[in-house]
């Protein structure tokens, strides 16, 4: 290897996307063992690399000399290879505050709130030091003279201005864990996260629904692996790169997920986009049919329509963990607020808008088998598509103008 990322799991890393978006170079994920560890660093056999998530701290003792930042840090995300020795440097330090400068977030004279004791939160330490903060506490699940305990986070540290989560709580594949509830800190005025897998996590979104703004860490990734390419190459980035390999991973990343009336042309589109956009295609339905193992007008008839939605959710619950395809929902699917919380974890909705008339009803479609059915459905339901949808497709005439709608506005975000 002649450069990569190094850590103990890697198999959703986003790393390799936006190194080889960077530079020239071919990028590799390799995972070792604490066991593999030493002799990895011992032989060298690289030119450089980045180290994750549980190494930070233990690649050090290999390390010929650390960068100042590295030092007072205490974790080390970089390393690189120069004639047999190894020089350790800390890119996370500007990853997180381009993050947190992005969303506008001020420490300045703030009580900021670290959840994790890791390598990454002594990084998040040592940037809420620099941007000014008035008050830094540190929060652990160990009892330790540096840190508090939830316990003490909830019964003492409510008046927190932002919070900045450290721990892996929330990231794939468990994310629809928050590491705190949000709810609970009244002052609250930033939320930032470092977990970039899945693109909004649930405590940024727990942040969002009470109006306090929030970001994933998918920014801070992009930053520190910029800042890490210019170690690696002994080279200065152009300002706009951030920015564009942000936005274009992001979209890459980002599910495309779309919604509407039955009959409204979900799957048909989306396989299409699936297609043209060379994505995985997945079509809710189609899952609730592995599921229940018949025809879902025959579920409905025999178990009605709550057990089916219930079951609607666990699929929507499994589908919405993966990232970068397109996704066709049923009909009701937006009816319930949960589901389209899940589906926005990693993707942005659209709402296939075809006209009334347009619409054909069809017997295997159990709540718009007919003409009245349709129209019914339709009423119900079209406030709640244009309140729940990020963009709206107009769906007349040409599939294949949907399609491009929807490639269109994608790659515009």
């Amino acid at each position: 290897m002649e450069y990569g990322c190094i850590g103990k799991k890697l198999p959703h890393s986003f790393s390799k996307i936006i190194h080889e978006k960077i530079g020239d170079y071919s990028y590799e994920l390799m995972e070792l063992t604490e066991e593999e560890l030493p002799n990895f660093m011992e032989e060298r056999n690289f030119k450089a690399i980045n180290v994750t998530i549980p190494y930070k701290q233990a690649v050090i003792p290999y390390l010929y000399e650390m960068s100042e930042t590295a030092k007072s840090i205490g974790a080390v995300n970089t390393v690189v290879n120069r004639d047999g020795k190894l020089y350790g440097y800390n890119t996370d330090f500007y990853g997180m505050s381009s993050l947190i400068k992005k969303n506008n977030i001020d420490l300045s004279g703030k009580k900021v709130v670290i959840l994790g004791s890791g390598g990454t939160s002594n990084t998040a330490f040592a940037v809420a030091e620099s941007l000014g903060a008035g008050e830094i506490i540190k929060v652990s699940r160990k009892v330790s003279d540096k840190t508090v305990t939830y316990d003490e986070l909830y019964n003492k540290h409510k008046n927190a201005d932002v919070i900045i989560n450290t721990t892996p709580v929330g990231m794939y594949p468990e994310i629809f864990s928050s590491p705190v509830d949000v709810s609970k800190f009244s002052n609250l005025k930033g939320v930032v996260d470092a977990v970039y897998n899945p693109l909004k996590t649930k405590v940024v979104a727990d942040a969002e629904k009470i109006g306090v703004p929030a970001e994933s860490g998918l920014y801070m990734l992009v930053a520190q692996a910029i800042r890490a390419y210019e170690i690696f190459m002994d080279k200065t980035a152009e300002n706009s790169l951030l920015d564009s390999i942000f936005n274009e991973v992001k979209s890459q990343k980002q599910n495309i997920v779309l919604t509407g009336m039955p009959g409204s042309g979900k799957s048909t589109i989306g396989e299409a986009v699936a297609k043209k956009l060379q994505r995985d295609f997945v079509d809710t339905d189609k899952e609730i049919k592995k599921e229940i193992k018949m025809e879902i007008s025959d579920f409905f008839e025999k178990y009605g329509e709550a057990k089916f939605r219930d079951i609607e959710t666990d699929v929507i619950k499994n589908i919405s963990k993966l990232s970068g395809i397109v996704i066709a929902t049923g009909g009701g699917a937006v009816l319930r607020k949960e589901n389209v919380d899940l589906l926005k974890m990693n993707g942005i909705i659209y709402y296939l808008d075809r006209p009334l008339d347009d619409i054909i009803p069809t017997f295997d479609r159990p709540l718009a088998s007919s003409v009245e059915a349709v129209k019914k459905r339709y009423n119900e339901r079209h406030d709640v598509y244009v309140g729940t949808a990020d963009k709206f497709i107009s769906v007349t005439g040409n599939p294949d103008d949907a399609v491009k709608q929807i490639e269109s506005e994608h790659f515009s975000i």
